[in-house]
Formats: structure tokens, sequence, C-alpha cells
């Protein structure tokens, strides 16, 4: 299993036990979108063995994350990357992350010397990321808390006439992927056995807002669409809809502005990262 990521935010719009205020913060809803697991589930997750965190004074505006069975490396991440990563929620909210350490920036490694294969493949996304909460415990002296918030949120539904995708033919969730790439011709989302509640987090980057699924769609779907980028000059090759017209024109999709309880995490505590 190897996924990797590299991009430039904004420009291109493209072991030990964890600190006691991080395990009280975590959420008994793992299952739900954006909660974290209990302290006891962590504990049972693969713990990295070997953690070697630099900071990265490149001044570079790129990202690399390359994950796979045994590894995790990230080049040029930032604190909120990491809390992003580890918590499941956006970086837009989460909060608390004094200034000096919300801009360094830092290259991670981990490493997990004797990998049980099996029991890695078997671990969701959401747990994976779980995997990195010793480390912000241990290494940036994270105390953090999930708190609830009343916020602007999409929901995701069906227009009147119906979807215009195809339920797709594998619906165990073996073949799965979703892709979002962004040029200046436009950005373009193809996804191949995806559930509409992984849609509608996926679509969540793109408008900068929770996304919650509505649409009372089960099952897995292969999606595809594109849409003009926000981030680019405007220009006859991005001359595209938005991604409001394009979900509504080529997927049969809408999103539906309203307000609803969000998930943001409140750093109350955060540290450099001690010397390796």
């Amino acid at each position: 299993m190897t996924e990797r990521v590299a991009y430039k935010p904004d420009s291109r719009r493209g072991l030990l036990l964890l600190a006691l205020a991080v395990s009280v913060a975590m959420s008994s809803a793992w299952g739900q979108s954006g909660s974290v697991p209990p302290a006891s589930a962590v504990a049972k997750l693969p713990a990295y063995d070997v953690v070697a965190i630099k900071p990265n004074k490149s001044g570079s505006g790129s990202l690399d994350i390359e994950s796979n069975m045994d590894t995790y490396n990230a080049k040029n991440i930032t604190v909120k990357g990491l809390l992003e990563e580890a918590y499941g929620i956006r970086k837009d909210l989460i909060s608390g992350v004094p200034g000096p350490i919300d801009s360094a920036h830092f290259d991670v490694m981990a490493k997990i010397v004797e990998p049980d294969a099996a029991a890695i493949r078997k671990l969701t996304g959401r747990q994976r990321g779980s995997m990195m909460l010793p480390i912000l415990a241990e290494r940036f002296q994270l105390k953090a808390r999930i708190e609830t918030r009343i916020l602007p949120v999409f929901e995701l539904v069906v227009v009147s006439n119906g979807p215009k995708f195809k339920r797709s033919a594998d619906q165990k969730g073996n073949d799965t992927g979703t892709s979002i790439q962004g040029s200046d011709r436009g950005v373009q989302l193809t996804a191949h056995g995806i559930s509409m509640a992984s849609l509608a987090s996926s679509l969540e980057g793109q408008v900068h807002r929770p996304v919650i699924d509505k649409t009372g769609l089960a099952g897995n779907f292969d999606v595809a669409m594109k849409w003009s980028s926000d981030t680019v000059p405007s220009s006859e090759a991005n001359a595209g809809p938005s991604i409001y017209t394009a979900l509504q024109e080529q997927l049969g999709l809408k999103l539906k502005a309203t307000k609803g309880p969000v998930e943001t995490l409140v750093v109350d505590h955060v540290e450099m990262p001690s010397e390796n």
C-alpha cells in the first residue's frame, strides 16, 4: 500500500503513551467522520518505532507526503498539516497553534521496524492517521481537545432529476480510489467504488467547508466531473463551470448551504519538537 501526495498548497490549490490531555479529548465515536479514537484504540494500533523530525527551512511552497506499509515520510509539513493527518480535521478548523510554530515547517520520517503486514492492510485511512497521535503528544507536547461548534456547512443532496452516475460493479470496496488533479485547464475528480459519504469528504477541500452526505444513496459508485479552478487566472482553457454547476450538470448532485454541528480541534498547548 503506497500513497503519495505532492502539491503546492495555496498557490496551486490545488513511541510512547499519549499525553493525558490528548486522551481525554478523544471521541468514543471513532467511526463517525472527523472523530478520533479513544486512547485504548490507539494503543492497539501499530506504533512507529523510529521517528526523526527536522526543521525544513527551504522556503519551498511544496509539500511531499509518502505513506506505505511501514513508513510515513513528510517533507515540508506544518504542525497543522500533522494535526490534520492525525485527527482528520481540516486545517481551517484547527485553532490555538501559536504563530511561530504555525509558520514552521518540518521533515518527518516515521518507521515501523517489524511491521505486521496483515494488520496494517486492515487499517482504515482514519486509523492510519491516528498513528501520528503518539508522535504529536511525545515530540510536540501536544494538548488538544475536540470542540463541536455550529458553523456553515454544505449538505450534498440529489437534484430532482436524479443522479447522473452509475453504481460501481464492485460493491465490496476491493477496487476503490479517488483522484483530484488540478492544472491551468481546470480541476478533475475521478473516483471508483466511492461512497457518497467519501465523495462529500473529498469535496470539503474544494469548497472549504464541511460537506455532509444527505443523498440517501447507499453503496459504492463511479463518478467523474470537471470544473474550473478558482486559484488559476481565468483563461479559455480554464473556462469551465464552477464546482457547484459541475456537480448539478455532470453528477445530478447539489450543495445546499446551511448550518450544522462541526467538530473543530482546539490546541491548548504545543511546542517545537524535541531533538532527535
